[in-house]
């Protein structure tokens, strides 16, 4: 009998365009680890403001970055980042860090120090015998993992997503957020070649898991 393959889902898109619901609802269904690398980036900037590291300093960035040490810590089936072996709290959803996190993304050191820290996940994920990983961010299918099974681009109407935001009682400058992530230079947020493309405007998240659960599920040997 065949070996169960180990698979690998990026989900790319913007602000509330639905990828972590989609995410976590792959990672139960498939018993997937679930990796949600905004909170990474959300994390990271939150570490640089408690150090008074300014973005537009990226001398200091890389100063700051030389003394941090990540780590990670499963919970359930999420990965959680350890800054110096503490996993970040509630205040990476704060309105400073929804102001802030845009820019400490756009450092190319910064993104270059989570680089193989995100693809060590794909380890982390066979380590703790999950059948795969599912990733979701803004580079997740363009630069992380290229050449992953399935990589998937959520996108919608950029009020339906300022509404779905407004439901789940956070404030976030959604076009200023894709305007600065769609134009920084290193990794732009941008639709992978040969990505599957889901408008999820007027679609349910149950419709849109199923869109990718069933490509997900024809994988032979995975179902």
């Amino acid at each position: 009998m065949a070996p169960t393959p180990f698979i690998i889902v990026a989900i790319d898109g913007g602000a509330a365009s639905g990828k972590s619901s989609s995410a976590r609802t792959l990672s139960e269904r498939f018993h997937l680890l679930h990796v949600d690398t905004g909170s990474y980036y959300r994390a990271l900037t939150a570490e640089m403001l408690r150090r008074g590291v300014p973005a537009n300093d990226p001398a200091a960035v890389q100063a700051a970055l030389t003394d941090i040490k990540l780590g990670t810590r499963v919970e359930g089936r999420s990965a959680r980042m350890e800054i110096g072996g503490r996993v970040a709290g509630d205040e990476i959803r704060s309105r400073e860090v929804n102001d802030h996190v845009s820019h400490f993304a756009a450092i190319p050191a910064l993104r270059n120090a989570l680089l193989s820290y995100q693809r060590g996940q794909a380890e982390v994920a066979r380590q703790h015998s999950f059948r795969g990983l599912v990733m979701e961010g803004r580079d997740i299918g363009s630069v992380i993992f290229p050449d992953a099974n399935f990589r998937f681009f959520l996108h919608a109407d950029q009020n339906e997503r300022a509404r779905r935001r407004a439901s789940e009682g956070q404030q976030d400058s959604i076009a200023e957020r894709d305007r600065l992530d769609s134009s920084r230079k290193t990794s732009p947020l941008a639709c992978p070649p040969g990505a599957t493309s889901i408008d999820t405007t007027h679609q349910t998240l149950v419709e849109v898991v199923e869109l990718m659960a069933t490509a997900i599920a024809a994988t032979p040997g995975f179902a």
